[in-house]
C-alpha cells in the first residue's frame, strides 16, 4: 500500500511595512501613506508617493503666508510640514498646519520630538493616507474627535475634490461649508479658499 502525502499549502505572509511608510498611528494601528503598496511591490519609489498635489501645496502655502502675516508671534507659534502630535502611546497624529499658544508650547519645548501638547487650531488640506479596511469618512471623524478630546479648540479640514471646508469645535456642532465662504480661524482671522483661487485665475475656484 502506497501512502501519498497531501501537498502542503505554503501561505506567504504579507510583507512587513517599514516605518517610513507610516504616516500616523491611530488606536495603535498604523496608517500608511497613500501608495505604500506600490512602494512595497517596487512599482513606485517612496519619493513618488510623498509629494502633495500642486493644488494642495498652493492652498497650504497660501494659508501659511496669510496666517504668518496675521498671527501675533508674541502669543502664537505656527508650525507646518506634517508636524507630529503625540496624544498617547496609541496615537501619533500629524497636522498640515498647527497653531500653538506660546504659553502652551514655549520655544524651549520645540525640539526633535513630536509635540505633546495640543495646538489651539489644527488645519488639514486633503488626505494622503490609506490602510486596510480604512474608510476615509471614519478616519476624518476619528482623527478630528481625537484632536478635540486632546484639547484642540478648532479643527479645520479643506477638501479640494468636494470644495468643502469642515469646521469642528468642542463646544459647537460641526459645520460643513462651501469653500467660497469665509472661514474664521480665530480672533477675526479669515480665509476664503474659493475667493483666493479666483483671484489667482485657478480653474479649480
Amino acid at each position: 500500500m502506497v501512502v501519498t502525502k497531501s501537498p502542503q499549502i505554503v501561505r506567504k505572509s504579507a510583507p512587513k511595512v517599514p516605518d517610513y511608510l507610516i504616516h500616523e498611528v491611530m488606536d495603535g494601528k498604523p496608517i500608511y501613506y497613500r501608495g505604500y503598496k506600490e512602494v512595497l511591490n517596487g512599482t513606485k519609489t517612496f519619493a513618488e508617493i510623498m509629494g502633495s498635489s500642486t493644488l494642495q501645496s498652493l492652498i497650504i502655502t497660501h494659508l501659511i503666508i496669510l496666517l504668518g502675516r496675521k498671527v501675533d508671534e508674541e502669543k502664537y507659534t505656527l508650525l507646518s510640514s506634517e508636524t507630529g502630535i503625540h496624544l498617547n502611546k496609541y496615537n501619533n497624529l500629524a497636522g498640515d498646519i498647527l497653531i500653538f499658544e506660546n504659553s502652551v508650547l514655549p520655544i524651549e519645548a520645540i525640539d526633535e520630538h513630536y509635540a505633546i501638547v495640543p495646538p489651539k487650531v489644527a488645519i488639514e488640506v486633503d488626505i494622503n493616507i490609506e490602510a486596510p479596511g480604512l474608510e476615509i469618512d471614519s478616519y476624518i471623524f476619528n482623527k478630528t474627535q481625537k484632536l478635540l478630546n486632546f484639547g484642540v479648540e478648532k479643527v479645520i479640514w479643506i477638501t479640494t475634490k468636494s470644495k468643502k471646508v469642515t469646521v469642528a469645535t468642542r463646544n459647537e456642532d460641526w459645520q460643513v461649508k462651501d469653500w467660497n465662504k469665509d472661514i474664521e480661524v480665530f480672533d477675526g482671522i479669515i480665509f476664503n479658499i474659493g475667493e483666493y483661487l479666483r483671484k489667482k485665475g485657478s480653474p479649480f475656484a
